[in-house]
């Protein structure tokens, strides 16, 4: 018999993945990563998905399946690898994703290194995707709920753990999945879902970034694009890439964030029409379609989580850089964000904007 281990966060979609796996026979352990102290990060426990409020529900779902549930302590490396990262990304100018990096870090790497510890085979999770083999091949798909889709959040895996997870809820919509857990009992089953970063769910990431690091971001220059000063900002964390709202300046018109500049400590702002532009360079790139990009490449590619895929050609520059160039000009494209290119439902790969 095949053994599993499930990511449980709490949450509907991570519980019916374990309902599934358990209905196709695997042995199954249910595992929550416990990331951080409440104590620590002032959080609204409903909202997180890793809170004491989410253990609960994932030990209460392990429980009504009669499988074994453990918590597993990750909380340094978090700290280390999301929420260091969190920080020094801002810091420097950039939007950082920290659900990419938790994946990356923590979800798919401490999760799986405990997979081998304990002898199971595959690691699960609730993610709406698909993982396919072929021709000795494994390649990661869209999930078949465009509008739940997470492919784009899981581009950075490797082969090797290609190899070894599985996705049960890349074939169901969400829709489906809330079924599944109503008709089997599931506390979480109408528990609605977080849309924010989990050590952050009040979406107030400059003030998170002020009492964690316990530093002070000194104010600095509005400036225009001919570096004309216009007013004055306060602290480079607060401000990203296309952003409007919360300048705490008043113009005659419409002004949006167009860069930020940690060296200088400048903001220059500008129209929206100073936001479009067609190429991005990206580095710490990951393929998984393709060993490498041996020439240009027609492909659709995603710059945030919520953006509509373009169609664009990628150049392999070198052995960690690509160069996207689209068909027609994109807005805000951001430091720090990732950009994942598509070849139809398949993930070609991506890489870190910079």
């Amino acid at each position: 018999m095949k053994k599993a281990i499930i990511a449980m966060s709490g949450g509907v979609d991570s519980s019916v993945a374990a309902y599934l796996m358990k209905e196709k026979g695997f042995e199954c352990i249910g595992a929550t990563m416990k990331l951080f102290d409440n104590e620590d990060i002032v959080i609204n426990n409903e909202k997180s998905c890793c809170s004491l409020d989410g253990v609960e529900d994932a030990r209460s779902v392990a429980n009504r399946l009669e499988i074994p549930y453990y918590v597993f302590n990750f909380k340094d490396e978090f700290s280390k690898k999301v929420i260091d990262k969190f920080i020094f990304t801002y810091e420097n100018g950039g939007t950082p994703n920290p659900c990419i990096d938790c994946n990356r870090s923590l979800k798919f790497k401490r999760l799986m290194d405990k997979m081998y510890e304990l002898s199971f085979d595959y690691v699960v999770t609730g993610h709406y995707a698909s993982v396919e083999e072929k021709d000795g091949r494994f390649l990661l798909k869209r999930g078949v709920d465009k509008s739940k889709d997470q492919s784009y959040v899981l581009y950075s895996l490797t082969q090797e753990q290609l190899s070894h997870i599985i996705f049960p809820l890349g074939e169901y919509t969400k829709t489906q999945i809330r079924e599944i857990a109503s008709q089997n009992g599931f506390s979480n089953a109408n528990k609605r879902e977080s849309q924010d970063i989990c050590f952050v769910p009040d979406g107030d990431y400059a003030s998170f970034i002020k009492k964690y690091s316990e530093k002070v971001y000194p104010q600095g220059n509005f400036i225009n694009k001919n570096n004309e000063i216009i007013g004055t900002h306060q602290g480079i964390i607060n401000y990203t890439i296309g952003q409007r709202k919360g300048l705490g300046v008043a113009f005659g018109e419409p002004r949006y964030v167009c860069s930020v500049n940690p060296k200088d400590n400048t903001v220059t702002l500008g129209k929206n029409e100073d936001l479009f532009s067609k190429e991005l360079t990206a580095n710490d790139i990951n393929l998984i379609s393709v060993d490498k990009i041996d020439s240009e490449m027609k492909v659709s590619a995603k710059i945030r989580y919520n953006h509509k895929e373009q169609p664009a050609t990628v150049i392999q520059t070198d052995e960690d850089t690509i160069k996207v160039i689209f068909d027609e000009p994109q807005r805000a494209i951001t430091k720090g964000q990732a950009v994942v290119l598509y070849d139809g439902e398949y993930v070609v790969g991506g890489g870190t904007i910079i």
